[in-house]
């Protein structure tokens, strides 16, 4: 007869793998041994059938066994900076996540996950709150630009359960849900803060860095769009094709638009130059 290792419930389609066990009958035909012997070997198939017929992870085996594992390596994972390089079998890590789900316990995987990210990204959020309000532009960035980064190895690792869990049974992506987490618990709690921030700081060159300006306006952007029209003005800066299509109707408010902001420039010391010289080519 055949039994089924590695066995899943249709909804997550693990592979099976048959094991052929002899039966005790099997054994012993043609056999020129003795029934002792016979017996013997019976009864060691039918122990290790048992043995193996029983090798399921339970709920518990699952808590204290192999969640610990995963929840430490994903700590690791969160807290690691982007130049900084820790030393974990992501083998193992794929390994374990595999043996959850095929033994039938994606929910709890996906619920622990869920719980751990909330969890470090709410003590990120009250690191935030503590900042100096000339820091938390930078501070802020650090933190999406981490969070981010352990996203490149926490979202492969998780695959199978993402494959076969979240996207068959609750229609969704496990990046997609990660990233949300950031939105709900990080984001949405310093936009507010932020954004008068980063509008006076491009106000003022060079008062942050252009690279890290761009970096946390196109960041917001991508966690959630809708954002846009808190700060139309700062976020067209950095993300294209964001305004409406322009309208003929609105050249002189556009003409207008750009005559005040000549002027400004020119109150803060930036000339035109003198208008009355001749291109060099126009001299002949």
């Amino acid at each position: 007869m055949e039994e089924m290792q590695g066995v899943e419930d249709d909804n997550h389609n693990c592979r099976a793998e048959a094991v052929s066990v002899c039966s005790p009958a099997q054994v012993c035909v043609d056999s020129d041994s003795s029934s002792d012997t016979c017996e013997s070997t019976s009864a060691l198939l039918l122990d290790s059938t048992s043995k193996f017929l029983l090798n399921t992870m339970t709920a518990e085996e699952y808590r204290t066994v192999y969640w610990p594992k995963l929840e430490r390596a994903i700590e690791h994972l969160l807290t690691q900076s982007p130049m900084e390089h820790i030393s974990i079998s992501y083998e193992q890590i794929y390994s374990h996540v595999y043996k959850c789900v095929c033994q039938q316990h994606s929910e709890l995987l996906y619920s622990d996950l869920m719980w751990k990210i909330t969890s470090h990204l709410e003590q990120v959020s009250s690191e935030l709150q503590a900042s100096p309000p000339e820091d938390l532009i930078e501070n802020f960035n650090v933190a999406l630009t981490r969070y981010t980064a352990s996203l490149h190895c926490i979202v492969p690792v998780f695959i199978y359960m993402n494959k076969f869990y979240i996207e068959t049974k609750l229609n969704r992506d496990l990046r997609d849900d990660l990233m949300k987490l950031f939105s709900d618990h990080v984001a949405e709690k310093h936009v507010s803060t932020l954004l008068p921030l980063l509008k006076n700081a491009h106000s003022m060159p060079f008062q942050v860095k252009p690279s890290t300006m761009a970096s946390v306006v196109k960041g917001l952007y991508a966690l959630r769009p809708d954002w846009v029209p808190l700060a139309p003005a700062l976020f067209s800066r950095f993300i294209p094709q964001i305004d409406p299509p322009a309208l003929e109707s609105q050249l002189p408010y556009y003409a207008a638009q750009d005559k005040t902001l000549q002027m400004e420039l020119s109150q803060n010391g930036f000339s035109r130059g003198d208008q009355s010289r001749k291109r060099a080519s126009e001299e002949s």
